[in-house]
């Protein structure tokens, strides 16, 4: 996902792309403009960069940056929707040729992404929504993400338990996550869930670690947690070693390579 990003990238370039004035790179031999020129400037807006799986994703990028021979800047999220919006205000009055954002809060983010491509600037949406037919949206399958967690939850714990769900509305992967758990739910009616609970912010997984002691100090006979993404993951793994229950818990995450 991480090189499709760029590549996607690449193709819109191609097929309507503005000559670079002073490349200061080589460029890569026998490509179509402006590639074959180099110093493509690409601008990478990011609304999350703590976690695994954006750690990763980020380090992809400046590998497939360096593939492609494009100056590539990462601007580092910090899960402040205002912030963000700066950070492409910023992208923009740098005269970068496309800007990447990735996740964020849809409504804050319209009206400056349409600034970009007002300014014929490209611009590509990886799990952001953006209603846009000009910008087209890259996502994972979260849905497939969801169904191979709860499928192992299923495996391990049958399809009655009690769960506790980890969850927080507004993130395009978060919803579509979200969907398969209601989903699933409406379907094995053993599947209770006694509490909901959930925060991002710049300490997600301490914030979540907190909200997950007050959910199973309310509810203790939860035995499963639903937490897809790693940071959620995280904190309830905090709190259940601190209360000293991580031996009657499960987790099920999503993005988790630690």
């Amino acid at each position: 996902m991480k090189t499709s990003i760029l590549g996607l990238f690449a193709a819109g370039l191609l097929a309507c792309a503005v000559p670079v004035g002073a490349a200061s790179a080589a460029g890569i031999a026998g490509a179509p403009a402006p590639f074959d020129k180099g110093g493509v400037k690409v601008a990478l807006v990011t609304f999350i960069s703590a976690g695994d799986f954006f750690q990763a994703y980020q380090a992809g990028a400046t590998k497939q940056a360096k593939a492609l021979d494009i100056d590539l800047q990462i601007f580092s999220g910090r899960q402040d929707a205002a912030a963000q919006r700066d950070q492409i205000e910023q992208a923009i009055n740098l005269g970068v040729q496309a800007i990447i954002i990735d996740h964020g809060q849809p409504e804050a983010l319209k009206d400056v992404a349409q600034k970009a491509l007002d300014a014929g600037i490209k611009v590509v949406a990886f799990d952001v929504n953006l209603d846009n037919p000009k910008i087209p949206q890259v996502e994972q399958s979260d849905h497939e993400l969801a169904k191979a967690a709860l499928g192992q939850a299923f495996k391990d714990n049958g399809t009655s338990f009690q769960a506790g769900y980890v969850y927080v509305a507004g993130f395009a992967p978060l919803d579509r996550r979200n969907e398969i758990w209601d989903e699933t739910k409406k379907a094995n009616a053993g599947i209770v869930e006694k509490a909901r609970w959930g925060t991002v912010n710049d300490t997600t997984a301490v914030s979540t670690a907190d909200q997950t002691k007050a959910a199973f100090q309310a509810n203790p006979n939860i035995s499963v947690v639903f937490a897809p993404y790693d940071e959620f993951a995280r904190g309830v793994k905090l709190a259940t070693d601190e209360l000293g229950i991580s031996g009657k818990v499960k987790i099920y995450s999503a993005d988790v390579s630690t």
